[in-house]
């Protein structure tokens, strides 16, 4: 069920069938509970990028992902990742959870996810509690091939040159 606040934009591209852009706002809309059902809809693979990763409902959500057999890709800010570590524990001692730190440059500071490589989740809410339901942010879900696949680039690059944490 969708929350009466929702905006649902049709996007109209050339040679492609219409997508769909749902825009969220906390902290009006709760939008930790979002990521956790569009976690918990992937059956292939979670690739996230997160500069913050320590909400525990989302981490969860990944838990539980990854225990059902999605393969889960992580890439995080190195600077960040020491102070989420603990928390990040037990998501990262799964099977199936593959985590890349950043090894330098300008910040990590990426909020994005693709689901089995067909909706894309970004936004400019970090994956902790405040980030989700106490900041004035925005949570955007967009069903496009053709956004998930350019996010895809540039995660692949990204991921690539990380290190493990």
């Amino acid at each position: 069920m969708r929350s009466p606040s929702l905006f649902i934009l049709p996007l109209l591209l050339a040679g492609a069938k219409a997508a769909t852009l749902d825009i969220h706002y906390a902290p009006a809309e709760n939008l930790e509970a979002i990521d956790v059902d569009l976690i918990n809809q992937a059956g292939l693979s979670i690739d996230m990028a997160a500069y913050v990763l320590s909400d525990a409902a989302v981490i969860e959500a990944l838990c539980d992902a990854a225990d059902r057999g999605v393969a889960v890709r992580l890439y995080l800010d190195a600077g960040e990742y020491p102070a989420q570590a603990q928390a990040l524990g037990g998501l990262l001692a799964r099977v199936g959870v593959d985590a890349r730190v950043k090894t330098g440059g300008a910040l990590m500071h990426m909020k994005a996810y693709a689901v089995d490589r067909e909706r894309l989740r970004t936004g400019s809410g970090n994956f902790s509690r405040s980030g989700l339901s106490r900041q004035d942010n925005d949570l955007v879900v967009i069903d496009d091939a053709r956004a998930v696949e350019r996010f895809e680039r540039e995660f692949e690059a990204i991921f690539a040159g990380g290190a493990a944490p």
